[in-house]
């Protein structure tokens, strides 16, 4: 009962604080969890609160009984008119945030009903060429991700790997 309790206050507040995937702006408080790591579960059990659309969530696992760490997040019903597309700019902006925050992350894996894309931190800081754990404020990584995400081949060439 307690856990189901949980699973409900934890999908309440998930449900009250997000507002979009990839056209809203993260809690201010974001940064907050600046250098964390991936076996602090509360920790990035919030910052995967802060970013993803709970509408779309469906859950998230850390991997940490051997590095490399990392982390998989899974979403549920996304419809949309171009579906690939915004699989492939959330995973981006997400992992964006969360290598950027989460120090000992080393991949993410996100799990859409029929696509699956899994991305590295050192993929990622080649893509973007610059070192994501510089980043000090919510405003400049917006500023880099979305310079990226308007270029949609150079979107598409990130995950032609």
């Amino acid at each position: 009962m307690k856990r189901k309790t949980g699973f409900f206050l934890f999908s309440l507040l998930i449900l009250l604080s997000l507002n979009g995937c990839n056209s809203r702006e993260v809690n201010e408080d974001i940064f907050q969890y600046k250098a964390s790591y991936v076996g602090d579960n509360s920790t990035v059990g919030n910052i995967v609160k802060l970013l993803l659309n709970s509408e779309y969530l469906d859950g998230f696992e850390l991997k940490t009984i051997e590095e490399p760490y990392g982390i998989l997040i899974n979403y549920k019903g996304i419809s949309a008119e171009d579906i690939e597309k915004n699989y492939k700019e959330t995973a981006i902006y997400n992992a964006t945030f969360i290598f950027t925050l989460v120090k000992n992350a080393k991949w993410i894996t996100f799990n859409f009903d029929d696509q699956e894309y899994k991305i590295t931190k050192q993929e990622l800081e080649s893509w973007y060429g610059k070192e994501l754990s510089e980043y000090m404020s919510e405003e400049d990584l917006t500023k880099l991700t979305q310079k990226y995400l308007k270029d949609e081949n150079k979107v598409n060439q990130f995950f032609e790997k």
